[in-house]
């Protein structure tokens, strides 16, 4: 579920009163070795909706790296080649080249970064890092343009500055990030190259032969290559034809002349350094480094951690030997799988046969910053999930900067580093020596970053950023240029509308509600201006009331405004002239369960319209279906089938899936859709699927593997996988008529059991005459829905819609106290007289009572329980239930007052049992589920 390419003074105004933001910086304090720290007073942080983030660009198509000019231009490239430009002066943005950049899907390099030259306002230098394939070799191109006076780009002035040959593999890890330090370097960040697949999410150091793509240390640990590394090179702006286009600064990792090295590198040891920066007042380089997928630690070595790395001088950051803070991997033997001795953080030693550089290697250097899947013990505040970091700015305040939008003090010296996958951006402090102190988060709230992928600070002090959207490998239609600008002024008021009705009869009269709407800004006061009918303001009160005469669609807009006269609006739609259908499915027996056996199923939908005056049978629909059981874990309760496996669902929402895997396509992964589709029929599916959501994997989809999700427990993995084997299992459009019988038989015979789900809904006319107010016709036509669902009278635990005090165990619920409950939701017990419990309890008698609607309802059940010896020990115990008419919730609650009243209960399903006479009348069989 991660993608592979990147894997994977005064406080603030308002306190007294004032309308304004002092810029005041982070207070500072002495510490005990004479260095200043910074203490991050939350006092002095602003506001956070002080911050407005708006879209310049939007629909992008995989976008990379941008930069932004002296001037406000904004140029940024995408993946496959194409070359933006976005003009703040003109709010448009154009393209300016396509590259012929190899943008091979399946290896996922192509146009991979950008730059502007320091002097860019004089020499309209820009620089441009992407792949090119000439005789048969692929290799990354970091070359030269000039750009024009009017914008365009002078495709002919290309000066090729360095290449490196790479091997086209699927790793992804390219790197492709560049930028400049104070005394005009070119940084530029390449990656190791080496297939991360094979490895069990450890070190790729496989060395035997035919197998050179799966070793880092040919690249990443090799000190005569440029792959896998971070390189400091000057360019020359005037070389001649046939002259070396740049030169090696001094205090590069190796200097010139150095046997079996490139002076080029700065940094080595680098596994995916996607994005990197440097600090434009020390040229400290800072880099986010993108970590090997294992969950946990192995027979290999330690897990994976991603890392932000900070380099003051040249170093070796240690891949593929060390990750984090220099955890040493194990010398393992890819042939015999046996794992030697640790490699030595002092001296690592690099004997792969591939290697062409060094064999003993500079000492590693460990991250500022490093964190797993699961919670750092370090970090804690970087929570748990997907891995992919990305190296951002550091910020320096100037107070002389004519901005209104730069942002504040606050921020001065911060390091800004971001989480592709997380979706969070972090501002870092350091000390007065440039170490680590702290971290806070920016935006947290407000933020709704969509997987930011580059980050810069403008000349204006803005926050520039691209936005890869959603989903890794795809366009997505969330891909975008923003802009985030501080506002140290006065604020827009927000607006908040609300409608008590926005659906009926004209005349229509609607009581509004203005006075949630707010102003962030103390001793503001708020004017409203609401607008029915056009343009014409009919209110100025907070809370009117208007009535709406005539047929149509309206849209009620209440615009907030202050005494400085900014503003916010709100829009509220009312629909007159028609009224919601009524609709609703009768059945003569029971409304929750189906029997064991065949049975018929007498139905009938009645409709009602206010407006219509005959019902249209075309516009009736119903339909009958079977969801079965996709596995031999249970199926959810009544509730979470019919909000469709929300559980999982939102699961999903919450977690890196999205990232690579969508609903009916294919990107980096197989579709939601391919996987159920896969394993319908297989009833190890769940178990086995969930298990590798934990500890990741590959081999059946591709090449590409799924990361690790550790941080995740085997119920909410398995919660997941439910939720995605569901998916395929829409309903169909067999129409049925309004009414009619039906045989339920398609359970007979399966020893798991599904649902019957019956759905009617009608969709009305509409008003005989509907006109909006301004536009002519409107269809005001609405539709309503019944939903009929039909489930086993047998009912595992863990199918119960609310747990209090207890946990699922499998299919079991367990971990049960004295006051514990569950809930069954919209049970109806028509033709149900008895109930029957299979349990164990190991030594502990209790009471299970049913109530009706909460906890402290009437008890409609009584179970008085032995216990069985052990909790191996299940037996089955039947009550008598009373039927208080009509659905209600069954709140069942486990009752033991007195000591010892824990682990009380284990509970492995209820069986609901049919009346004698309901099961003849109805046809119903005997129960058969004990």
């Amino acid at each position: 579920m991660l993608l592979p390419l990147i894997r994977y003074g005064v406080t603030l105004g308002v306190m007294l009163g004032l309308t304004t933001f002092t810029e005041q910086g982070p207070s500072l304090r002495s510490t005990a070795d004479g260095t200043t720290a910074v203490l991050t007073d939350t006092l002095n942080r602003p506001e956070e909706n002080r911050f407005t983030k708006t879209v310049l660009s939007n629909d992008l198509n995989e976008p990379m790296e941008l930069a932004v000019a002296p001037d406000g231009r904004v140029f940024f490239v995408e993946r496959a080649g194409k070359f933006y430009l976005y003009d703040p002066a003109q709010r448009k943005t154009r393209l300016l080249y396509d590259f012929p950049a190899k943008a091979v899907d399946k290896y996922l390099n192509g146009l991979l970064g950008m730059t502007i030259d320091p002097n860019f306002a004089k020499n309209h230098f820009l620089y441009f890092f992407y792949t090119v394939q000439e005789q048969q070799q692929t290799k990354q191109r970091i070359a030269r343009f000039t750009i024009n006076d009017d914008s365009s780009l002078e495709v002919a002035s290309e000066k090729v500055i360095i290449e490196f040959p790479i091997d086209l593999e699927v790793s992804a890890h390219t790197g492709g990030s560049m930028c400049w330090d104070t005394n005009g370097n070119l940084f530029i960040s390449t990656g190791d190259n080496t297939v991360p697949f094979e490895s069990n999410g450890h070190a790729p150091i496989d060395a035997r032969t035919g197998r050179l793509t799966f070793d880092a240390q040919r690249s990443a640990g090799n000190t005569n290559d440029l792959r896998g590394k971070i390189l400091r090179i000057h360019v020359e702006p005037n070389s001649a034809p046939g002259q070396p286009a740049y030169t090696i600064p001094a205090g590069n990792l190796f200097p010139v002349g150095t046997p079996n090295t490139r002076p080029e590198i700065y940094v080595m040891g680098c596994r995916n350094p996607y994005r990197i920066s440097v600090d434009p007042a020390t040229s400290i380089l800072y880099w986010g480094e993108i970590g090997p997928d294992a969950g946990t630690d192995g027979k290999q070595g330690p897990r994976g951690y991603d890392e932000f790395n900070q380099a003051k001088k040249a170093g070796n950051y240690g891949w593929p030997y060390f990750v984090g803070d220099s955890k040493p991997y194990y010398q393992y033997d890819f042939a015999s799988k046996e794992a030697g001795s640790l490699f030595d953080p002092n001296a690592p030693v690099n004997n792969s046969p591939n290697n062409t550089g060094l064999k003993t290697l500079p000492p590693t250097q460990k991250a500022m910053v490093w964190y797993p899947y699961n919670k750092s013990d370090e970090f804690e505040q970087l929570g748990v999930g997907g891995r992919c970091a990305m190296g951002g700015p550091v910020y320096h305040y100037d107070a002389a900067l004519k901005s209104s939008t730069k942002l504040p003090a606050y921020y001065d010296k911060a390091l800004f580093m971001y989480d592709w996958m997380r979706n969070w951006v972090y501002a870092v402090r350091l000390d007065d020596n440039q170490n680590y102190q702290s971290m806070e988060a920016f935006m947290p709230t407000t933020g709704d970053f969509r997987r930011p992928v580059d980050m810069e600070i403008g000349p204006d002090g803005s926050v520039y950023m691209l936005e890869y959207g959603s989903v890794y490998g795809i366009d997505n239609d969330d891909a975008r240029l923003v802009k985030i600008d501080f506002n140290g002024g006065n604020r827009a008021p927000v607006a908040q509308a609300v409608a008590a009705d926005t659906i009926g009869l004209a005349p229509l009269t609607v009581a509004f509600t203005g006075d949630k709407s707010r102003d962030y800004d103390s001793g503001d006061q708020v004017r409203y201006a609401w607008r029915f009918e056009g343009n014409k303001v009919a209110s100025t009160e907070a809370n009117p009331t208007y009535t709406f005469r005539k047929n149509g669609v309206y849209k009620a807009i209440l615009t907030v405004s202050d005494k400085q006269g900014k503003f916010n609006s709100d829009t509220v739609t009312i629909r007159v002239g028609n009224t919601t259908p009524q609709v609703a499915i009768t059945v003569p027996q029971n409304r929750t369960f189906f029997p064991p056996n065949a049975a018929p199923l007498a139905y009938a939908v009645t409709v009602q319209d206010k407006e219509d005056k005959a019902i249209d049978k075309k516009n009736v629909k119903v339909v009958l279906n079977y969801i079965p059981k996709v596995s031999s874990e249970p199926l959810m309760g009544h509730q979470q089938l019919t909000s469709t496996f929300s559980l999982g669902k939102s699961l999903v929402a919450g977690s890196d899936c999205k990232a690579c895997h969508q609903l009916n396509a294919k990107s980096v992964g197989p579709s939601f859709t391919e996987v159920a589709k896969r394993y319908r029929d297989d009833k190890t599916a769940t178990a086995k699927l969930a298990n590798k959501i934990i500890i990741g994997g590959g081999g059946v989809w591709g090449e590409h593997a799924m990361s690790a999700h550790p941080q995740l427990s085997r119920e909410e993995a398995t919660e997941i996988v439910k939720y995605v084997l569901s998916v395929g299992n829409e309903p169909t459009e067999n129409r049925l008529p309004q009414q009619g019988s039906l045989t339920l038989n398609e359970h007979v015979g399966k020893e798991q059991q599904g649902r019957y789900v019956l759905t009617a809904s009608y969709t009305d006319k509409g008003p005989v005459a509907a006109a909006t107010a301004s536009k002519g016709k409107s269809n005001l036509s609405l539709t309503k829905t019944d939903v009929l669902v039909l489930r086993p009278t047998k009912v595992l635990g863990s199918e119960a819609d609310e747990l209090n005090n207890m946990t699922r165990q499998g299919k079991r619920l367990g971990n049960i106290h004295n006051q514990s409950y569950f809930v069954l939701k919209n049970i109806d017990l028509k033709g149900i007289d008895q109930l029957t419990y299979r349990y164990s309890s190991k030594d502990r008698a209790a009471t299970v009572e049913v109530h009706t609607d909460s906890p402290t309802g009437p008890i409609i059940s009584t179970l008085i329980y032995a216990a069985t010896g052990g909790w191996n020990t299940y037996t089955e115990q039947t009550v008598p239930i009373t039927n208080p008419g009509g659905l209600h919730d069954l709140y069942f609650v486990v009752v033991k007052p007195e000591t010892p009243n824990q682990n009380l209960l284990s509970l492995e399903w209820l069986l609901f049992n049919p009346t004698v006479t309901a099961a003849k009348s109805a046809k119903i069989g005997t129960p058969s589920g004990k």
